[in-house]
């Protein structure tokens, strides 16, 4: 069966979209939607901007989901998933083009999650590392035992595990998860302490724009990150959503899942192609290709 899968922040890539833009027409004007809804031209960042500029987490999330989900809505038709993930920021544009939440209401939503979330990386420093080559359960056994914030983020795939806290805490984590035996403990360049407890404060602000949002069933499940299993019911999806925020993304156990309940042919649809390859490191079976 197809899967859908949408990438998260760390995709982006100067010159991304424009492309869709210069070539259909459907793309041009959602993305022209897209500036009028934000207030400002996001496209002149994604098609001319710095690195630096898409660094920035209010331009980065809002960037990654349009190209994302535009390229969907430019493919309708033509793919008949049965199910679909996103990493982190991806799984609102999974939802989106599932037909759970609408293409504009996904980016208010993306928005401010993306502000809040700059906001609270600015208001509670923190930063982000990934650990190379040792168990999740090693690194979380570790984490715990540091007298500091410092959690496992992201289980990305086997032996590629992201840690989230304060500077210190990442910090001292790194030191000893490479006592343990890591290979690396790559700091990563990031705006905060994404899904930790560091986030509470942008999870409250999010809690009231998912609130506020109509949500409908999806087409088909969407695989959310925190509960790792295809979700169909609304209320269901919006909590996840808002758990998310300072709960790890389980990319491995969903992906495993979705392998579990028929999944085997995995496309990614938005920038770069990160998420075929921690696909095949979960399991080397299933058949892999993307679309940017």
């Amino acid at each position: 069966m197809k899967v859908l899968v949408f990438p998260g922040q760390g995709a982006q890539f100067v010159g991304m979209g424009k492309n869709l833009y210069d070539n259909s027409l459907i793309a041009k004007q959602l993305f022209e939607s897209a500036n009028e809804i934000l207030g400002f031209r996001i496209t002149d960042f994604m098609f001319s901007g710095t690195e630096e500029d898409l660094r920035r987490t209010k331009v980065t999330q809002p960037a990654i989901f349009l190209h994302s989900t535009i390229l969907a809505k430019t493919l309708d038709n033509q793919i008949n998933p049965a199910m679909a993930a996103g990493h982190s920021l991806g799984e609102f544009s999974a939802l989106v083009v599932a037909g759970a939440i609408s293409f504009e209401d996904g980016l208010r939503l993306v928005y401010k999650r993306a502000l809040a979330m700059q906001k609270a990386g600015e208001e509670n420093p923190g930063t982000m590392a990934a650990i190379i080559a040792l168990p999740d359960e090693k690194v979380a056994e570790i984490c715990a035992e540091i007298d500091d914030i410092v959690v496992p983020a992201n289980f990305n795939c086997p032996g590629q595990i992201v840690i989230s806290g304060t500077l210190s805490g990442v910090d001292r984590a790194c030191e000893a998860l490479l006592k343990a035996g890591a290979k690396r403990a790559l700091k990563l360049k990031v705006g905060g302490a994404f899904h930790s407890p560091l986030m509470e404060p942008a999870r409250e602000e999010l809690e009231k724009a998912i609130a506020a949002t109509s949500f409908k069933a999806p087409q088909f499940p969407v695989y959310q990150n925190v509960s790792t299993k295809g979700e169909t019911v609304p209320e269901v999806i919006k909590n996840n959503l808002i758990a998310q925020l300072t709960a790890p993304v389980k990319w491995t156990q969903s992906v495993r899942n979705m392998i579990a309940d028929g999944g085997g042919d995995f496309l990614e649809i938005g920038p770069g192609s990160v998420l075929q390859g921690l696909i095949g490191k979960i399991d080397g079976s299933v058949a892999t290709a993307g679309i940017s």
